[in-house]
């Protein structure tokens, strides 16, 4: 199970026949995140021609766009079939338009609001977020250098070492991941150490 986000808040932008286009794009994951955002936006622009917006959520598949008073289908459709696309989800865009004078027509306009979403897609980074097994393996102080060894060997990233009677260490570990290294692991113990599953979240890997 894994699906693509982007990995920063960020923004580019460009003019086309004088009018200025500005494309931002956040991470999200609720509608109010993504609604907080556009508001952020349209007042920070309040003078702008047009804010407009899209947004691809896992919650509920939701998937919203507007074209803030630009011909329908120019501008919040564009913007979001850039995120579709990429298959990105979990984010939202704002292109804002200060008008240069110039009608850039209905072709011109759909180009100029996919190159704005390309351009901050590009700025904010595409990444892959796998869901991860968190694990514990409690072992001797014997073993615990070679566990250290292993769990970045076979894909998982350490969160926390616990040094007590035993060594404690929590890590996470891409589900596809988890049945080779407990293979391993049960193989170099000779069956005496195993993890142990505490919880499940996406990571960026």
């Amino acid at each position: 199970m894994e699906y693509k986000t982007i990995k920063e808040q960020s923004k580019d932008e460009f003019v086309e026949k004088k009018s200025r286009f500005i494309g931002y794009i956040k991470p999200v994951t609720t509608q109010e995140e993504a609604v907080e955002f556009i508001n952020e936006i349209k007042s920070k622009h309040w003078d702008a021609t047009h804010n407009v917006y899209a947004y691809v959520l896992r919650e509920g598949q939701t998937r919203r766009y507007s074209d803030d008073g630009e011909p329908q289908g120019t501008a919040g459709i564009p913007v979001l079939d850039v995120l579709l696309k990429e298959n990105l989800t979990d984010c939202v865009v704002v292109a804002t338009r200060y008008f240069g004078g110039t009608l850039l027509g209905t072709g011109g306009l759909v180009r100029a609001y996919s190159h704005t979403a390309k351009i901050a897609v590009e700025a904010g980074k595409i990444i892959t977020m796998k869901m991860c097994k968190i694990l514990q393996v409690t072992c001797d102080y014997n073993f615990y250098g070679r566990l250290n060894s292993l769990i970045p060997e076979t894909g998982g990233v350490i969160d926390d070492t616990e040094f007590a009677d035993n060594v404690t260490v929590t890590f996470k570990m891409p589900i596809d991941d988890v049945q080779s290294f407990d293979a391993k692991l049960v193989d170099m113990s000779l069956g005496k150490f195993k993890s142990v599953e505490i919880g499940e979240i996406f990571e960026n890997f």
